[in-house]
């Protein structure tokens, strides 16, 4: 199946374009009228004529979401129609992924559709969260508060997931260092050295000789070397997306004590921060539970939530559960179960959510501190082997013309 460019007149005359796949021109143009338009121009996507798409990832970040919903707040609020605003978004939006969907949903509200259910077809854009929310929305008349309040949350999670990923770039780039300084002192330093030795009667230390051994065999097995990259980096993410190996790394972060705090505060954010927007939207105790759990990072934690789910439609106080979990911090049970009490759970979780929220981010530059003399350490030991094994020759060169 390929990608085809299209250009087309909509219903009031109105010139769209966008990007469509099927299997050669004539289906593309099917595809096109199949939403209510009329074709012009269809233009097969070759690598000449293409835009250039390279994605890693999600289609549509979730800070271009937080704008969605921040601007569609804007506009409701204004009194402008649902229809109108998701029309004017579309043009203004940059993600070629996000212009497509909102096209789509559009047009499914115009054929009669809610906004919700029109939401619900591209479910590969719209996470279950933010359609739970509309339909919640839609069924109280507040769209506009749910929708800012998603605005909101987009803009918490795509913060932690900022802290996230400051965690794991400084040892990561470190790591690409480390590597690089290996290659560049194995394949040029060293075999520049060793050639000033080689004609003369040194006796060569053995780190010399294994270093040298390791050298040679690295310049003569360039391809062999990025072949047992390349499989490690391919076994190594098909492991981690595995069901065996998101409960293995998953077990294996809360065993660690760093990573534990970490792994630990960053989930109850998002736990309090996530259940707390669906319930204050009127979204069901057990499914708020669910659409939660599917926003957790941690596969047990994941676990957890299904398990409370559970225990909640039995009957059971959700602090029960989460107690009995062992993976959530005693300070959620404990404001969990003051806000069942109190009848002010949400509450409660808004003020987990911005305590966890700061807590993160301590967690974060906790987790820093710890990585940072491991790092140093690790890289410090490569470096030093590596001069050692050039230097022990000199040394004994120069021994030896002290003994003369």
């Amino acid at each position: 199946m390929a990608q085809f460019k299209y250009v087309a007149l909509d219903a009031y005359g109105k010139k769209n374009q966008g990007v469509i796949d099927a299997d050669d021109e004539k289906d593309a143009k099917a595809a096109v009228r199949a939403l209510k338009l009329t074709p012009l121009k269809i233009t097969s996507m070759t690598g000449l004529n293409g835009d250039i798409d390279i994605h890693f990832g999600k289609k549509v970040a979730t800070r271009d979401l937080s704008v969605f919903c921040n601007q569609a707040v804007s506009m409701l609020n204004a009194g402008i129609p649902v229809v109108d605003t998701l029309d004017m978004l579309s043009e203004q939006t940059e993600n070629r992924y996000m212009k497509e969907a909102l096209i789509e949903c559009k047009e499914s509200i115009e054929q009669g559709d809610s906004f919700g259910v029109a939401m619900k077809k591209r479910k590969d854009i719209f996470p279950p969260m933010l359609i739970s929310m509309v339909e919640a929305g839609e069924a109280s008349g507040s769209l506009e508060v749910a929708l800012g309040r998603m605005a909101q949350q987009f803009e918490k999670d795509a913060k932690l997931a900022g802290m996230v990923k400051k965690a794991m770039v400084y040892p990561i780039i470190v790591v690409i260092v480390a590597i690089a300084v290996v290659i560049v002192m194995l394949t040029s330093v060293v075999p520049t050295f060793m050639s000033m030795f080689a004609d003369m009667d040194i006796e060569m230390p053995k780190l010399t000789l294994m270093v040298m051994g390791a050298s040679d065999w690295m310049q003569h097995h360039v391809v062999l070397i990025l072949v047992i990259v390349a499989a490690v980096y391919i076994g190594f993410t098909a492991f981690k997306r595995s069901e065996f190996g998101k409960y293995f790394l998953g077990g294996l972060a809360l065993k660690i004590p760093a990573i534990r705090n970490f792994v630990e505060k960053s989930n109850a954010s998002r736990f309090a921060r996530t259940m707390s927007t669906l319930t204050a939207a009127g979204v069901g105790m057990p499914d708020a539970l669910e659409i939660t759990s599917n926003t957790m990072s941690n596969v047990l934690f994941r676990d957890a939530l299904m398990t409370t789910r559970d225990e909640i439609m039995k009957g059971t106080p959700l602090s029960v559960p989460l107690r009995a979990s062992g993976l959530f911090p005693d300070m959620v049970t404990h404001m969990a179960k003051i806000g069942e009490e109190t009848g002010k759970l949400e509450e409660m979780l808004n003020k987990m959510a911005d305590y966890y929220d700061e807590e993160v981010e301590v967690a974060t530059q906790a987790l820093l501190t710890a990585m940072e003399p491991v790092i140093i350490l690790v890289l410090a030991l490569i470096v030093g082997v590596l001069i050692g094994a050039v230097m022990m020759p000199m040394l004994s060169l120069y021994n030896g013309l002290d003994n003369i």
